[in-house]
């Protein structure tokens, strides 16, 4: 058996400009679209270094959705989280920047424009 490696999740949202806009800030670049037959929905993909994806689905009509309890956020790992929650134009702070030493990290979570939450990770210093 083969080793799998994660190429994209999908995140829906409502506004896919302010979406990319929202994930160019940590260095995502927009990689390519697609339209789906119906004509519906466009997908629009960002990328970081490495090349993994963030899927954006816009359904036209769709502006906003319930998260859920079985997905809880995405994290990204950043050099500087207060740097960072400061930096960005982000939609809200969901948990203050913190210690958090259980996991060896500092950590922050904010909101993009549709409300998914997004954790930052910076490690703690040995």
């Amino acid at each position: 058996m083969g080793n799998a490696s994660i190429l994209h999740m999908c995140l829906n949202v409502a506004d896919a400009t302010a979406s990319i806009a929202f994930y160019e800030q940590f260095g995502f670049e927009e990689s390519w679209q697609f339209t789906t037959p119906d004509g519906e929905t466009t997908n629009y993909y960002v990328a970081d270094d490495s090349g993994v994806e963030l899927q954006l689905a816009e359904t036209d009509g769709e502006t906003s959705f319930e998260m859920g309890s079985g997905w809880d956020h995405l994290a990204l790992g950043v050099d500087d989280v207060d740097a960072t929650v400061d930096r960005i134009d982000h939609h809200g702070v969901v948990k203050e920047p913190g210690p958090q030493p259980e996991a060896g990290a500092y950590t922050a979570f904010v909101a993009d424009p549709d409300g998914h939450h997004v954790e930052l990770i910076e490690p703690l210093e040995d």
